[in-house]
C-alpha cells in the first residue's frame, strides 16, 4: 500500500514537544554535563552498587537534555536525524565503565548493521500485499533467534567478556525485534507512511524503550513527534518517581524472600517457605518490570512521546486468561495480532470449529512465549502450564455460557466469587514461576530443602 494512503505531515514537520523558546541554555548544560560524565571514570570492578546507579541516572537525566534540545531544531529533517543520532550515542552511556570500550561500540555497530539490512528488506518488500512482506516481517526475528540461540555467532566475533551483560542485550534485541516486525504489519496495513532512516534509526534505538520494552507500536511513536504534545511536567516525574521506587525498593524488599534469597540459604525449610518465595517472585517480578516500564513511560513522555501501556492491575485478574491482558500487555498484543488470530481463523476454516481451534491456538501462543523467555527448557515448560490455565479458563468460560444469562450474571456479580477467583490467579501464577524463575537443577536444589 502507498504512503498516500495514510496522512504524511513530515513535510511541515512536527511541532517540539515544548514552546519554541530559545533552547541554547539546554545545550549548554546538556553539553557541560556530557563532559563531566566522560570524566566521571570511578574505580568500579563490578556490575552493580550505587555508583553504577548513580551513573546510569546521570545517563538517562543526559539522555533526556540532549533528545528535548534535538526536539526543538525546527527543521524536520535535521530534527530526525539529530534525535537518531543522540538515542545511538546515548546507548553507549549505560554499559558497564569496567568493561573495555571496544565492546558497547562493536555492539552498536553490529545492531546498526542490523537494522540497515532490515531497513532495505522493509522497503524493498514492506508494502507488497503478497507474501514477500513476511521476507520483511521475519528479518529481526531471524537475527534474533541467530543471536540469542546460536551463541558460536558472538564467539565467532572474537568471543565475549565475563562482565559484558549479555542478558540485557539480548532482552533489548527481543524487543527491538518484536517492534520492527510490527512496524511492517504496519507499513504493510497502511496505518502508517514508509518511515524515512532516521525516523526508523530514532525508533528501533529509543533509549527508553530500547532494552526492556514496552513493545511499543510506531504508529503512537511517530503521531507523538507528529502532534508534538508533551504532558504536564509533573505528570511524566511522578510516573518516574512511582516506578522508580518500585524497581529499587520495593522490589528489592520483596526479593529478599524469594527463591533464591529465601531457599537457597543452606537451611531446611518448611513447605510453607516454598509458597513463600513463589508470592514473593511473583510481587517482585511485578515491582521490577513494571516498574522499569514506568520510568520508560514517564521519561518518554518528558520528550512528548507516547509509549503504550505494558501493565494493568494485573495481580487483580479474575483468571489466566484475564491476567494477560493486564500483564505484559505489549507482548500479549504482539502474539495476539501475529500468531493467534492468523492461526485461529486457519484453524476454524480447516476445522469448522472455533472451541478446540482457540483453545490449540492458545496453546502454541503461550508455548512460543515461553520458549521466546529463554533457551532452557523450563522456560518451554513454564509456556505449557500458562497454556493450561488459559485454555482451563476458556473451556470453563464456554461451559458457564452454556448455562445461561442468569448463571454468568451471578458468577460475575459474586463478590465472595470475585475474591476467592483472584486468590487462585495469584497463586496459580506464582506457582508457576518457580519453573520460569529457576533450571531444573536449581530446583532440585530447593525442593530438597523442603521438609528436612
Amino acid at each position: 500500500m502507498s504512503d498516500r494512503a495514510v496522512p504524511d505531515l513530515r513535510a511541515a514537520g512536527p511541532a517540539p514537544p515544548s514552546s519554541r523558546a530559545s533552547w541554547a541554555p539546554g545545550a549548554a548544560a546538556v553539553a557541560i554535563a556530557a563532559i563531566v560524565y566522560a570524566l566521571w571514570q570511578p574505580s568500579l570492578q563490578r556490575t552493580i552498587g550505587y555508583v553504577l546507579v548513580g551513573r546510569w541516572l546521570f545517563a538517562g537525566a543526559l539522555f533526556l537534555g540532549a533528545a528535548w534540545c534535538t526536539l526543538q531544531v525546527r527543521h524536520p529533517l535535521w530534527r530526525t536525524r539529530l534525535f537518531a543520532a543522540v538515542n545511538v550515542a546515548a546507548l553507549a552511556l549505560f554499559y558497564d565503565p569496567a568493561t573495555s570500550p571496544r565492546w558497547p561500540l562493536a555492539l552498536i555497530a553490529g545492531t546498526l548493521a542490523m537494522l540497515a539490512v532490515h531497513y532495505v528488506v522493509l522497503r524493498q518488500f514492506g508494502r507488497r500485499p503478497t507474501w514477500h512482506a513476511w521476507i520483511a516481517f521475519g528479518s529481526p526475528i531471524a537475527a534474533l533467534v541467530a543471536v540469542r540461540y546460536l551463541p558460536f555467532v558472538l564467539a565467532a566475533a572474537g568471543g565475549t567478556p565475563a562482565d559484558l551483560p549479555l542478558g540485557a542485550i539480548f532482552v533489548g534485541l527481543s524487543y527491538m525485534a518484536f517492534r520492527l516486525s510490527y512496524l511492517v504489519l504496519e507499513v504493510r496495513n497502511g496505518t502508517v507512511p514508509m518511515p524515512r532512516p532516521s525516523e526508523y534509526i530514532a525508533f528501533a534505538m529509543f533509549v527508553p524503550t530500547f532494552m526492556i520494552g514496552p513493545i511499543s507500536r510506531y504508529h503512537s511513536h511517530w503521531q507523538s513527534l507528529t502532534a508534538g504534545v508533551a504532558p504536564p511536567l509533573p505528570m511524566p516525574l511522578l510516573r518516574i518517581l512511582v516506578g522508580t521506587v518500585k524497581y529499587f525498593v520495593l522490589g528489592n524488599i520483596v526479593n529478599q524472600t524469594a527463591f533464591r534469597g529465601l531457599l537457597l540459604d543452606g537451611h531446611p525449610h518448611p513447605p510453607v517457605d516454598l509458597v513463600v518465595a513463589a508470592v514473593s517472585y511473583h510481587l517482585y517480578l511485578y515491582c521490577n518490570f513494571s516498574g522499569i516500564c514506568d520510568v520508560a513511560i514517564g521519561a518518554a513522555a518528558l520528550l512528548g512521546i507516547r509509549v503504550d501501556e505494558n501493565f494493568r492491575h494485573p495481580l487483580a485478574a479474575r483468571n489466566p486468561q484475564e491476567y494477560w491482558t493486564r500483564w505484559h500487555i505489549t507482548l500479549s498484543t504482539y502474539m495476539r495480532d501475529v500468531v493467534f488470530s492468523p492461526l485461529t481463523k486457519a484453524l476454524v476454516s480447516r476445522w469448522g470449529r472455533a472451541d478446540h481451534a482457540v483453545a490449540v491456538s492458545i496453546a502454541v501462543v503461550f508455548v512460543l512465549l515461553g520458549i521466546w523467555h529463554g533457551a532452557g527448557a523450563h522456560y518451554a515448560v513454564y509456556g505449557m502450564l500458562q497454556a493450561v490455565g488459559v485454555v482451563t479458563t476458556h473451556y470453563f468460560t464456554l461451559w458457564l455460557k452454556g448455562r445461561g444469562r442468569d448463571a454468568w450474571r451471578r458468577w460475575h456479580e459474586s463478590r465472595w466469587i470475585e475474591a476467592a477467583a483472584i486468590t487462585t490467579t495469584f497463586l496459580y501464577t506464582s506457582a508457576t514461576l518457580f519453573v520460569f524463575a529457576n533450571d531444573f537443577a536449581t530446583m532440585r536444589v530447593m525442593l530438597a530443602a523442603i521438609g528436612r
